[in-house]
């Protein structure tokens, strides 16, 4: 799955365009190095995104094409 759409389907970014901004900003990377919205994201991977100020750092742990928003924390754990 295609991080962009990761992104948005996970609910961590409201927007796919949104996802891709940031993704070509740099202000995302995967195992610390900044990746395109194309990069292919497999379960495991390590994602960190700047918002501004704050960093969050996530773990993939499921990939599902589509999920209802109750459902979608579970696809990611979020790394202190």
């Amino acid at each position: 799955m295609r991080l962009d759409k990761f992104l948005k389907v996970s609910r961590i970014i409201k927007r796919r365009t949104v996802a891709n901004e940031a993704c070509d900003a740099g202000k995302v990377s995967v195992g610390g190095r900044p990746v395109k919205a194309s990069y292919d994201v497999k379960i495991g991977d390590v994602i960190e995104i700047a918002f501004g100020q704050k960093t969050v750092k996530i773990e993939v742990l499921a990939l599902t094409e589509s999920t209802k928003k109750e459902d979608a924390a579970a696809m990611y754990r979020e790394i202190i």
